[in-house]
C-alpha cells in the first residue's frame, strides 16, 4: 500500500477542526467495523465507505490499514482504575487488581483481540507497509506495557510489598498475575472469577515471601552441609 501524501500528525489535527472531525469520522467507522467485524472487517476500503471520507483523505491520517487499525485499538483501548495504594493488605490490593482486571476482559473482548492482534504483529499489505506496520504497533504496545505496568507498579513498588516480598522481576511478576487470565479468556478454557483471582495472587505471595523463601534457602543449606 503506497501513498505519497504526507500523513499528518495527531497535534496537526487538532490545530485544524476539518481535519480533526474527518479524522474523527474515520476513526469512528473503523472502531464500529471493528467491533462488529473484528480486525479483518477494519479495511481501508470499508472504513472510507463508511465515514464518507475519501481515499486521499484518510492516507493524510495513516498512512496503511496497520497504522488505522493501531489508531482505532488505541481509541478503544479501556482502562483499569487501580485500587488506592496502601488501602487494605497487600494480598487484598492484588487481588482487587487482578479481578478489575478479569472483568475488563470480560466486559472488553476487544481487549484481548488486540493483545494478540499486537502478539503477532500485522501482516503488511506491501513491502512499504512494513516499516509503519512496525512503528504504530510498537507505540500501541508500549501505551498497553505502560496501562498495565502503572497499576501494578502502584502496589509491588510500595513500601508495603518491598517489606513482605523477596526481590523480584516486575515484568514476570506481571506475567504471572496476568498472564493466567489472558490464557483463560483467549483460549474460553473458564471465566475467571474472584475466586481465581484469589488462588493466583495467593501462589504469587507464597513464593515470593520473604521469609519463606529465607527459610527454604536455610532448609537448603542444612541439607548440604550434612550431606558432604
Amino acid at each position: 500500500m503506497t501513498d505519497t501524501t504526507t500523513t499528518s500528525s495527531p497535534d496537526e489535527d487538532d490545530v485544524d477542526p476539518r481535519r480533526a472531525r474527518s479524522r474523527n469520522r474515520l476513526l469512528d467507522a473503523a472502531a464500529h467495523l471493528l467491533t462488529t467485524g473484528g480486525v479483518e472487517a477494519v479495511t481501508i476500503e470499508a472504513v472510507t465507505k463508511a465515514s464518507k471520507v475519501a481515499r486521499t483523505t484518510l492516507y493524510r491520517h495513516f498512512n496503511s490499514s496497520s497504522h488505522l487499525l493501531a489508531a482505532t485499538f488505541e481509541r478503544l483501548l479501556p482502562q483499569v482504575t487501580p485500587p488506592q495504594p496502601g488501602t487494605g493488605s497487600l494480598r487484598d490490593q492484588l487481588v482487587e487488581l487482578l479481578a478489575r482486571q478479569a472483568a475488563l476482559f470480560s466486559d472488553a473482548p476487544l481487549h484481548v483481540t488486540m493483545l494478540a492482534w499486537l502478539s503477532l504483529g500485522p501482516t503488511p499489505v506491501a513491502d512499504s507497509d512494513t516499516d509503519d506496520a512496525h512503528s504504530s504497533t510498537r507505540a500501541l504496545r508500549t501505551r498497553v506495557i505502560d496501562q498495565y505496568r502503572q497499576p501494578f507498579d502502584a502496589i509491588l513498588q510500595s513500601p508495603q510489598a518491598r517489606d513482605e516480598l523477596d526481590d523480584f522481576d516486575l515484568d514476570l511478576a506481571m506475567c504471572q498475575l496476568v498472564g493466567p487470565l489472558a490464557f483463560a479468556r483467549m483460549t474460553g478454557l473458564q471465566e475467571t472469577t474472584r475466586d481465581h483471582c484469589l488462588h493466583i495472587v495467593d501462589d504469587f505471595l507464597k513464593a515470593h515471601h520473604r521469609e519463606k523463601r529465607t527459610d527454604a534457602v536455610q532448609s537448603e543449606s542444612r541439607v548440604t552441609a550434612n550431606g558432604s
